[in-house]
This record gives C-alpha cells, structure tokens and sequence, in this order.
C-alpha cells in the first residue's frame, strides 16, 4: 500500500466515522467502519514512510589519476557520492 491509498482510507474513515449520520447504512456501524479505516491507513502511511527511508545506502567512491600537463605533476582525484 503506498502512501496515495493510505491517504485515501484515512480520507474515507474520517466520513464514515464523522460526516455520515449514523444508521444511514442498515446493519452496519458505520463509526467502528471508519475508525478501522483510519488505523489501517496510518498504520500503512508509517509503513510507507518507514519503508521508504530505509532503503539500502552504497557510497560509491571513484579515483582518477592523471598528470598535469603544464607542470607535469601527477594529481589525484577522488569522488564520493552515495547512491
């Protein structure tokens, strides 16, 4: 579930649980419906979150050697970035 869904049931909990006079829907209770609806999408908000930050982290790190061509001295260059 991705953080779009989990809005999407928060959004339609929050009607169930608040905006919908109660007894609308027959044998239903539309206020334990919505507060269901809510808890399962924060739990699937956090998760999404969650999941999200904690993909796996490379450092890939390069090194070039080459020789200046004015002064004939060898430079080293090196790049560090995370992926």
């Amino acid at each position: 579930m991705g953080i779009g869904a989990s809005i999407f049931l928060i959004a339609v909990g929050a009607i169930l649980a608040f905006a919908v006079t109660p007894g609308l829907i027959p044998f239903i209770d539309q206020t334990l419906i919505g507060y269901i609806l809510i808890g399962v999408g924060v739990l699937g908000l956090i998760i999404s979150l969650v999941m999200m930050n904690s993909g796996p982290r490379r450092r890939v790190t390069e090194s070039r050697k080459m020789v200046d061509p004015e002064t004939g001295d060898a430079v080293t260059r090196r790049d560090t970035r995370e992926v």
